[in-house]
């Protein structure tokens, strides 16, 4: 399997031919677009519910070919929503994580894209993972600290909290967070950007807030595992109905290969 590389706002790949399944342009809700790509089964199928990085789109997401055949391949419909601009001369949007940040309510579009995608093609709507990318994984944290009934389970790539990091999340929660050892975009101790307006949180400081959302006894994992080129610490003694792994992988800030069957894995564990 090649390597599934993704710069933060745009993956790279041969097109997969999916704006609404066989229709070129993206599917429209009442508050923004999506893109989808179905697998041979639709009916019933598994959601992967993938958001893009910063200044990106859906239709990106579906330029990255293994990405979304990895997914089809495992049975999963992959849904790609788009992000809103910031600026009327903006190129690609960009997610309305931040708390304050005026814009789109986000849980209430990617619940309107899920509602939509079950009624037009018949995919589940209870057996969805949220995941994104970069800027994507930054949304999915936020929604599933404050939100965290909204979908059964979580997959933030490459991406957690700024700061200041939330004093506290509503849980319990299923969360698998991926990293890059030599991620220089978004690295694991967290950085400023522009100037220090804003900064990138600490990736581990980020799993302590999980471990307390969890309701998780200790600091430190209780299950060791490596599979391929992924490291991972699972926390398991923890609340009823909650999951916490992290995984790291020696890359920077991509896609790595094998990450798709990695988190689908876990995912179906999770949610049977």
């Amino acid at each position: 399997m090649r390597v599934l590389a993704c710069l933060a706002a745009l993956c790279i790949g041969s097109a997969v031919q999916a704006g609404c399944a066989d229709a070129p342009d993206p599917c429209e809700v009442a508050s923004g677009s999506y893109h989808i790509a179905l697998p041979q089964t639709p009916r019933n199928a598994p959601v992967a519910l993938f958001l893009h990085g910063a200044f990106s789109h859906g239709g990106n997401v579906m330029r990255n070919t293994a990405l979304i055949r990895a997914f089809q391949d495992r049975g999963y419909a992959v849904l790609a929503p788009t992000a809103l601009p910031r600026s009327p001369d903006a190129q690609g949007g960009v997610w309305n994580f931040y708390p304050g940040w005026p814009g789109r309510d986000e849980p209430a579009f990617l619940q309107d894209t899920l509602d939509d995608a079950a009624t037009r093609f018949g995919v589940s709507p209870t057996r969805v993972l949220l995941t994104g990318f970069s800027a994507g994984a930054f949304m999915v944290s936020y929604l599933a600290c404050d939100e965290p009934d909204s979908f059964p389970a979580y997959a933030p790539l490459a991406g957690a909290f700024w700061e200041p990091l939330p004093k506290t999340c509503k849980g319990p929660v299923k969360l698998h967070q991926t990293h890059g050892w030599r991620d220089q975009t978004v690295p694991i101790e967290g950085r400023p950007l522009r100037n220090g307006q804003w900064i990138q949180g600490d990736v581990f400081a980020s799993l302590q807030i999980w471990r307390r959302a969890n309701d998780c006894p200790n600091m430190s994992p209780d299950l060791f595992e490596t599979k391929g080129d992924f490291m991972q610490r699972s926390w398991t003694d923890c609340a009823r109905d909650s999951a916490l792994e992290f995984a790291l992988h020696p890359g920077g800030h991509m896609i790595p290969p094998g990450w798709v069957d990695l988190v689908v894995d876990w995912f179906e564990a999770q949610v049977p």
